[in-house]
């Protein structure tokens, strides 16, 4: 090919290589609203705007979000409901409302199980007694509560194993995680967080100071009513072998090893980190501060932090990660009456590409779709 084949191919090669639309959603937790943003690449801009709930004079706080495996239905949690929260389920074609089921107290974080269908919901119990909350267990077909299943204090975040069989949460206050069989839908183990941390960093110094002949004590007690990590997040690895742990209350990303049920490896990080999420290839880690109003990317091949990107507003909160690995979305709640928004980061370049505004205290976020 000559040289100047060869420029005109390169110049016309846009017009036939079509851009790719990312879609995410996105909850206003203080409008009651909540918006489809489109990002083609460059630029990022919201599409649609929905009003979600059924109280015309209360502020119901849409809070979690997730859209279903096939792409065809998304759902909104409405946390602030009296007495309890509901979810609400809405077709992703037209936005239309498909139906709703009433769930606990402050429903949070939910997805559903490849496995078996079904919906897993934890009951943040924010405006309850800090006593053992619940997991709700729904059929998004009828939209009916199946189960509630007894876990922890203050359960926030959750997610599902790449397999569809376990579902994990982490209990806020009383600092445990759990996994519930979504099989049999009961609770298959419990880890005591603050207890499993003291134990690994314990034999991290006993090693450490092993040829000085020093023996260490541990002094952990069976309960533990307030956890000191206070634990906001937990997601599994897409190799199915460990989950990390956002302890917000102790500025660290915990490695849980599955197989032996106990810390394999501590991240430090900036100050509360809130919600953590991982690439589908499994190569990095992305952490929302919240106390500083940025985002960590980090290597998980390497182990090390390679950017903190400061957001747009000051208080970070959930993140979206695109099915091809390469952008992070992420909402950041803004104070007051400022706007909320979403700010677009390249994994390929670990840097901010875009920030869409939306509506106030931006919160729950999830992918939808990769379209050309």
């Amino acid at each position: 090919m000559s040289r100047r084949a060869l420029l005109m191919y390169l110049w016309l090669l846009p017009l036939f290589v079509k851009a790719q639309n990312y879609f995410i959603y996105v909850a206003a937790e203080s409008e009651d609203e909540v918006a489809v943003v489109q990002f083609d690449g460059k630029r990022g801009s919201v599409i649609h705007t929905i009003s979600v709930g059924y109280q015309i004079t209360e502020i119901e706080g849409p809070h979690g979000l997730t859209v279903d495996p096939t792409g065809a239905y998304w759902y909104v949690t409405m946390a602030h409901g009296n007495p309890y929260g509901r979810v609400y389920k809405y077709k992703t074609e037209g936005n239309e409302l498909v139906g709703f089921a009433e769930l606990g107290i402050f429903p949070a974080s939910m997805q559903i199980s490849r496995a078996n269908g079904l919906l897993f919901c934890v009951n943040f119990n924010l405006h309850g007694k800090m006593v053992p909350s619940t997991v709700s267990v729904v059929d998004p077909v009828s939209m009916q509560e199946l189960k509630k299943i007894t876990t922890g204090s203050m359960p926030h975040g959750s997610r599902i194993s790449p397999d569809g069989l376990s579902h994990f949460s982490v209990a806020m206050m009383s600092g445990e995680l759990f996994e519930i069989d979504v099989l049999s839908l009961e609770v298959k183990r419990t880890l005591d967080l603050d207890a499993s941390m003291k134990a690994y960093t314990s034999m991290s110094m006993s090693d450490s100071h092993a040829d000085m002949g020093h023996e260490m004590a541990m002094d952990i007690p069976e309960t533990m009513k307030h956890s000191q990590l206070k634990p906001t997040w937990v997601i599994p690895h897409p190799d199915g072998k460990r989950v990390y742990v956002a302890a917000n209350g102790d500025g660290k990303v915990i490695e849980i090893d599955l197989e032996k049920w106990a810390v394999a490896q501590i991240f430090k990080t900036g100050s509360g980190p809130y919600n953590v999420e991982l690439t589908p290839d499994g190569h990095k880690m992305v952490v929302t501060y919240k106390a500083d109003g940025a985002t960590g990317i980090w290597d998980l091949d390497t182990h090390k932090e390679i950017a903190v990107i400061k957001n747009s507003r000051s208080v970070s909160h959930g993140i979206a990660i695109s099915l091809d690995s390469k952008y992070a979305f992420v909402s950041v709640e803004g104070i007051g009456s400022q706007p909320g928004s979403v700010d677009i980061i390249s994994l390929e370049r670990n840097q901010l590409v875009d920030v869409v505004e939306v509506g106030k205290q931006a919160g729950g976020i999830t992918f939808w779709k990769i379209e050309k």
